[in-house]
């Protein structure tokens, strides 16, 4: 990593590794073995390096702030024929983007002279000034004031207003008692009198009313002027951020197979995503593809891996490798791969083919399915077979809208389905109120230190690499599971999860997540790492019948 190429030799053979055909397809992939070396070789130097200070938090007595990062390495093959890799980190590394042996950035935005670090110093200049305004003591005294004084004046106007009921009822008395005392006529004088007071009356809670809320006004006034001016500078902010992030985009220009340059923002405006995600054009997967266009240098394969402690947020085990995010990447790399041959999306393949769906129970009203493993329970945006077709298909004249509920593609068991309008409002109605019970068996790969517990981490999806989920505490929804031990067997751990929420992918992201379990399900290839298959399946599902009202369960068993 000492070499002041980016281009780095293998340490180790790697002629008797077969390359592969086709370019790895960067969103769902195992990595290739040559770039698995690759990557090895990388991590054997980040283990012992000292060109740089970035504390991964791997080592507990390092000091400084902790922060995890992503790498990337991409085989490629030279104008000579020799075989080496070029290696990338997402972001900036040890608060630089240059480090030797790594590809540089397509662009530099923390050079000292660039505009960047200007519009950054601007930026901060408002929010230092936004972030004194609205800390001031002068603008929380009349905030304090203006609160005091809406009270006072709501007072001061109800007890006028009371008044004024009172006078009245004094009014209607009067009335009566003159009318009484004067054979039910009214006296002149009587009338003129009932008038001017209720004039007057009126006058006066007018003038009150007019009075504190002219006060109010005023106070309003002095507070609205330090707000106007947060507001102002608040806007001022976000102009200038967005003119920044857009002039920013414009910068990053990604070369391609077939010689063709797009910026970031031409990039996106081509997608539904009209605006770049922050952070778009700064991931590795990009980098290293453009300094290997750049230098003539062909691509092979490419592999992206964790390094460092998981963010509070996402899962990230250390050493693991990951695809490209979609968020920031999909658009640029769907730029970068033109003209290259690259391996077919395995998102576009129906894994059902050929999976027989095993119905458990059935009668005239609902259907009970045994899923399989990477089976879809509706039709997804590519690939239309799933439970919900082959049941439409085998079942006509059924008129319930069938689904009630769903598991996720890879998870495998019991699926509830309703044949007749009625029962599916009847059962929907238990899911929708959590009456339902549901349980399921996982197989965890690791050890778990404690036999049961509860897990309660709110869940958000994450925008930027959609389907995977955050533990958010402030926009997430609220997800809890129950679980407990079954079994622990050759370093795995056998667990029954109760969910008591349904959360999208809530057990997966409980039991990776180090809040959760810390122990991921075998084969969960977005919070694990792969295997023959995702060993989590919906064992039982425990309702009440929509015809004869009694409790029912259905189980299966799973197969692993």
């Amino acid at each position: 990593m000492n070499s002041k190429s980016c281009f780095i030799p293998f340490n180790s053979p790697a002629e008797h590794i077969a390359l592969p055909e086709k370019f790895t397809f960067p969103f769902y992939y195992q990595p290739h073995p040559i770039a698995i070396l690759a990557a090895n070789q990388l991590q054997a130097y980040l283990e012992t390096q000292a060109d740089f200070e970035h504390n991964f938090g791997i080592d507990e007595h390092q000091e400084g702030l902790v922060i995890g990062k992503m790498f990337g390495v991409l085989v490629v093959q030279n104008q000579a024929g020799e075989l080496g890799f070029l290696a990338a980190f997402s972001g900036k590394l040890g608060n630089s983007n240059h480090h030797e042996g790594f590809v540089p950035p397509v662009f530099d935005m923390l050079a000292e002279d660039g505009f960047f670090n200007q519009g950054a110093l601007e930026l901060n200049e408002i929010n230092a000034r936004t972030r004194e305004l609205e800390g001031s003591t002068e603008y929380e005294k009349h905030k304090i004031i203006l609160a005091e004084l809406k009270k006072l004046a709501d007072r001061m106007i109800e007890l006028r207003r009371q008044s004024r009921v009172e006078n009245r009822k004094w009014r209607k008395e009067l009335r009566i008692a003159s009318e009484t005392a004067n054979n039910g006529v009214l006296p002149k004088e009587t009338e003129d009198k009932i008038f001017q007071h209720s004039l007057q009356d009126r006058y006066e809670f007018n003038q009150i009313s007019t009075e504190w809320r002219d006060k109010v006004a005023k106070q309003q006034e002095i507070v609205d002027r330090f707000e106007n001016e947060i507001a102002a500078l608040k806007k001022a902010r976000k102009e200038k951020s967005n003119d920044l992030q857009k002039k920013l985009f414009d910068q990053y220009h990604f070369l391609n197979q077939l010689g063709e340059t797009k910026s970031v923002w031409e990039i996106f405006q081509d997608h539904v995503q009209k605006d770049p995600p922050a952070g778009a054009g700064e991931c590795a997967a990009p980098k290293l593809l453009h300094y290997a266009y750049e230098n003539k240098l062909k691509p092979i394969a490419l592999a992206e891996f964790w390094w460092g402690t998981s963010p509070k947020s996402e899962i990230k085990a250390h050493g693991n490798f990951y695809p490209a995010c979609r968020g920031k990447c999909e658009p640029i790399l769907g730029h970068m791969l033109k003209g290259l041959a690259v391996d077919d999306n395995p998102m576009l393949e129906n894994p059902a083919v050929g999976k027989s769906l095993p119905i458990v129970f059935e009668d005239e009203h609902i259907i009970v399915v045994n899923k399989p493993t990477e089976f879809l329970s509706v039709p997804g945006k590519t690939i239309s077979d799933s439970v919900y077709t082959r049941i439409q298909h085998q079942y006509p004249t059924a008129t319930g809208p069938l689904i009630i509920h769903r598991l996720d593609m890879s998870t495998s068991g019991i699926l509830l389905l309703a044949k007749t309008k009625k029962a599916h409002k009847y059962l929907q109605y238990q899911f929708i109120h959590r009456t339902v019970k549901k349980t399921y068996i996982a197989l965890l790969d690791g050890n778990l230190e404690h036999d049961s517990g509860m897990i309660d981490l709110p869940l958000r999806v994450d925008i930027d690499d959609r389907p995977r989920q955050l533990v958010c505490y402030e926009h997430g929804k609220p997800a809890q599971t129950e679980w407990k031990v079954l079994a622990r067997e050759n370093g795995k751990t056998r667990v029954q999860f109760h969910p008591i929420t349904g959360r999208t992918h809530q057990l997966r992201v409980h039991a990776a997540h180090h809040a959760g379990l810390g122990t991921p399900i075998m084969g969960d290839d977005l919070y694990g790492s792969k295997s023959n298959r995702l060993h989590l399946h919906a064992a039982s599902l425990t309702f009440r019948h929509p015809e004869t009202k009694e409790e029912i369960t259905v189980e299966a068993t799973p197969k692993f």
